[in-house]
């Protein structure tokens, strides 16, 4: 029996560092190139699409093999971290001059979706978070933390509700999310985050271990200080992240991290995931972002960390009065200011990602082109400070704290102005990192390893003036190295500190101790410049580093001033205006619109409504026909309030708004196959949530309640909602409800607080226009059947449908009686030329195929494509019977 192949040596290095990172593609560093072998080559190949090969490709057992040039691995380490893949980083950790046989090396980083701080693997302008839940069943308990690693910036919050956490989850959309082995996604959040590591509770989730380190990589003298010592599910979270931070970055050093602050829900307006996606806030129901999203108009931020603040703002306004009129203060005043706010943004304009910057730099991950981006944005600094105080009036409050703490950190700037060239290297061991004249050692080594022969020929020079030797050579070999040669006629005429290293049979050769020591300087120079450029560059990276809270504090006021040009630019734009807030709970808007949809339409395109919620209506029932806008209606009551509390001005030419403590939607028909929620299923549990969470605070809108089931299990269930909503909270919940069911328009003077509103049509010569407007007053009827006919169903489908719809309007006034039995149906029959037959659904014995079908549909089930489709097959099949 034959034994297994012998492991070379450095397959033997490789199987034991891959063992240590099963779950991760090991990157094996082999000169220039990252190595990967064996089932991680044929993943990485596949992936990256690279040819995949083989190390020895002539033995029995070959080993998979591919690989990447070192000085270009990011992009493709960017590829496997966007499609959800671990990667170990394996340097050589050892000098290969110095090595004893094969060279060590060791992981130094492990990089995953949730820990990267490379600009190519991060959107500028969006966090990108790691976030760790815990849940103690037991104890009906549990918490949500999350970090942006590569801002620092880390929260959290604690809850008795498990959907609570989830919700957030959902919302935050982390790349990575920690949970501990056991605990599962609920069913409803399966793509809550992009990817699931699963850790063991011991050590990961360990109380004892939170309870020490946090308050040793946070610099504070216990879970105090930081809000967690009374939220100890919470401080497990953080404990977690810690730990998986530790696991893959390999190394302690984890100062860079900000003050741990619990998110504080009282704080802010909440917004659960339902209502971001519905209203559009950052996708489109299609999960496309950019134009057609609330952020995509709200954003004219310079900055990476502004915009990154509008991200939070737009998640997290605030419900408190104070920090949103600080807000208005400050936006009306640079929106009053159009010069003013030119500067600011040409200034903010040229500043980079600080943030960021100055955590590559902390963590020394700093490529030079990082440290020449810090020096051009500390260079706008002034310019930034100047375009704060050019017009000479009163700074409102918030402006005036910024800049009574500004720092231009004018000696970090100083210092990499001396110290970096303005065309550094790709990476720091190519050399020409530092100016002539930063460091005079430096500089000897440059010019030595620039200029040896001049050097040389110098000395040479020297030693024949001053010892009147004009005949004497220079010369070099490889066994005396540099020497200086005199003729045997002159070889008496040698100085006493000439020493003799060779004869020859017609010159002697001679070395001086200057001629030895600029020797030793060309041959070492280049080396032992890498290494002093390498010593001053460390040098260099913790002067930056030490000055990361500097930076951080000007991140932050750079961050505020951006978000609140960006407000101002967009008001001034668009010609909204600045929204008066109050504790009430009325909400009055004149002239309201839609700020995206009037954005894609064209500024004189939208027709504005008015919208009055008080204490006379506190429920407004809006009918209306299909397209005539009343989810628009809904939709930008929504994100007027929402925008007015992030301190923004509005869309509108008034708006009166008592603040708002939550905002729930329930607009339009989703489902969820995978976890097999039919739509109505979807709708129900959305329903369910807004009953459940709703307060007296709340704005509630409210769109086709019950479509989804049958007739009168739909109004019945639509019924019994409005009658909630107007018994919660003393009556006071702001609620917009639309409905085609006219029904409801009887609960008008039975219910306090319920009016009637509908989107006001016109019709004429046969078409109906649509007006757009809110008026007082229900809708007489739906008009279904028009917007089918302007939706292009064909004619002949219109016409039946009136018909039927005419039989059935009789039916409902008393006048017949009309069911699926003995509704006369208009069909062809076969044999019969094509001409049309009236044939009663009692008639048995010829009763067409297509009543039967007919009979068994579930008409409130279809959605509209779905009928559509079903007419144009029935028409097909009677066009064929009928041989037309």
């Amino acid at each position: 029996m034959s034994s297994a192949p012998k492991l070379t040596p450095m397959f033997e290095q490789y199987l034991g560092i891959k063992q240590e990172y099963p779950d991760a593609l090991l990157f094996y560093r082999m000169g220039d190139f990252y190595e990967v072998f064996f089932e991680d080559a044929q993943i990485a190949a596949r992936e990256l699409q690279i040819a995949l090969t083989s190390r020895n490709p002539n033995s029995e057992t070959k080993v998979p093999m591919c690989g990447v040039p070192h000085h270009s691995v990011d992009g493709y380490l960017t590829q496997l971290l966007e499609k959800g893949y671990r990667v170990a980083i394996c340097d050589q950790v050892e000098d290969p001059k110095q090595a004893k046989g094969l060279v060590r090396r060791a992981v130094t980083r492990v990089l995953t979706p949730g820990t990267v701080i490379e600009d190519a693997n991060l959107a500028s302008k969006s966090h990108n978070y790691l976030a760790a839940l815990w849940w103690d069943a037991d104890k009906g308990a549990g918490a949500l933390a999350w970090v942006d690693f590569s801002t620092g910036e880390w929260s959290g919050l604690a809850s008795r509700r498990a959907e609570i956490l989830w919700q957030w989850t959902a919302k935050l959309g982390p790349r990575e999310l920690l949970l501990p082995l056991g605990h599962e996604v609920l069913p409803h959040y399966a793509e809550a985050a992009k990817q699931v590591n699963r850790l063991p509770a011991l050590p990961a989730f360990d109380l004892a271990a939170a309870r020490r380190e946090l308050p040793k990589v946070l610099g504070v003298a216990d879970l105090s200080v930081l809000d967690l010592e009374d939220k100890p599910e919470l401080a497990r979270c953080c404990g977690a992240l810690l730990c998986y931070l530790r696991q893959t970055q390999r190394h302690d050093e984890l100062g860079h991290l900000g003050a741990f602050r619990p998110l504080n829900l009282g704080d802010h307006l909440i917004l659960d995931e339902v209502t971001e996606r519905n209203l559009e806030l950052f996708r489109r129901l299609d999960g496309k972002t950019g134009r057609g999203t609330l952020r995509h108009v709200l954003d004219e931020t310079m900055t990476a960390m502004g915009g990154r603040l509008l991200e939070s703002r737009l998640r997290q306004p605030w419900r408190m009065l104070a920090p949103i009129l600080a807000t208005q203060e400050a936006v009306a005043w640079l929106f009053a200011e159009d010069e003013q706010r030119g500067r600011l943004r040409m200034a903010l304009e040229r500043v980079y990602d600080l943030e960021r910057l100055s955590t590559r730099v902390f963590l020394g991950r700093a490529a030079p082109k990082d440290y020449l981006a810090l020096r051009e944005s500390l260079a706008v600094l002034p310019e930034v400070r100047q375009a704060l105080v050019s017009t000479g009036g009163d700074l409102p409050t918030e402006a005036a704290k910024i800049l009574s703490a500004w720092d231009d950190l004018e000696d970090i700037r100083d210092l990499l102005n001396r110290a970096l060239s303005d065309n550094p290297p790709p990476v720091i061991t190519e050399g020409g990192l530092f100016k002539p004249g930063f460091d005079s050692e430096l500089d000897e080594l440059l010019e030595l390893s620039e200029h040896g022969e001049a050097k040389l020929k110098e000395l040479l020079e020297v030693e024949q003036r001053e010892n009147d030797l004009p005949k004497l050579r220079l010369g070099y070999n490889r066994v005396f190295g540099y020497y200086l040669e005199l003729s045997k006629a002159a070889h008496d005429r040698a100085p006493e500190h000439f020493i003799r290293r060779q004869t020859l049979a017609n010159a002697e050769r001679y070395v001086t101790p200057a001629l030895k020591e600029l020797e030793e300087k060309i041959l070492s120079a280049a080396e032992i410049l890498k290494s002093l450029e390498y010593k001053l560059f460390q040098k260099l990276r913790e002067t930056v580093a030490k000055a990361r809270p500097r930076f951080m504090v000007m991140a932050e006021a750079l961050a505020t001033l951006d978000y609140w040009q960006s407000m101002a630019e967009v008001a001034r734009r668009n010609e909204w205006l600045r929204p008066r807030l109050h504790e009430g709970l009325e909400l009055r808007i004149r002239g309201g619109r839609h700020p995206v949809v009037e954005q894609v339409q064209g500024r004189g395109n939208f027709i504005p409504n008015d919208l009055r919620l008080d204490e006379f209506c506190r429920l407004m029932l809006i009918t209306g026909p299909n397209m005539a806008g009343k989810s628009t209606i809904l939709r930008q009551s929504a994100i007027i309030c929402i925008m007015a509390q992030m301190g923004s001005y509005v869309p509108a030419s008034e708006a009166d708004i008592g603040l708002v403590d939550r905002v729930f939607s329930r607009v339009g028909a989703s489902d969820n196959l995978a976890q097999g929620q039919s739509t109505f299923m979807v709708e129900m549990m959305e329903t369910a949530r807004i009953l459940r969470q709703a307060t007296m605070r709340s704005l509630v809108i409210l769109d086709e309640i019950g479509r989804g089931t049958s007739t009168f299990d739909g109004l019945a269930l639509a019924w019994a909602v409005v009658e909630e909503f107007a018994r919660r909270g003393k009556g006071a919940i702001r609620t917009l409800f639309a409905t085609h069911y006219h029904e409801l328009t009887a609960l008008e003077g039975r219910i306090p607080g319920v009016r009637n509103y509908t989107v006001a049509i016109k019709e004429w010569k046969g078409d109906i226009i649509f007006l757009r407007r809110l008026v007082p007053g229900p809708s007489d009827r739906s008009y279904g059947i028009e917007v089918a006919r302007l939706a292009g169903v064909p004619d002949s489908v219109v016409r039946r449908a009136r018909e039927i719809l005419s039989e059935l309007e009789r039916a409902k006034s008393g006048d017949a009686t009309v069911s699926p039995r003995t509704l006369s149906c208009q069909t062809l029959l076969p044999g019969m030329g094509g001409k049309p037959s009236k044939v009663t659904a009692t008639a048995k014995a010829a009763e067409h195929p297509l009543i039967q079908e007919l009979r068994e549909i579930k008409v409130d089930r279809l959605t509209p494509l779905e009928a559509l489709n079903l007419l144009q097959t029935w028409k097909n099949r009677i066009d064929e019977e009928s041989g037309s």
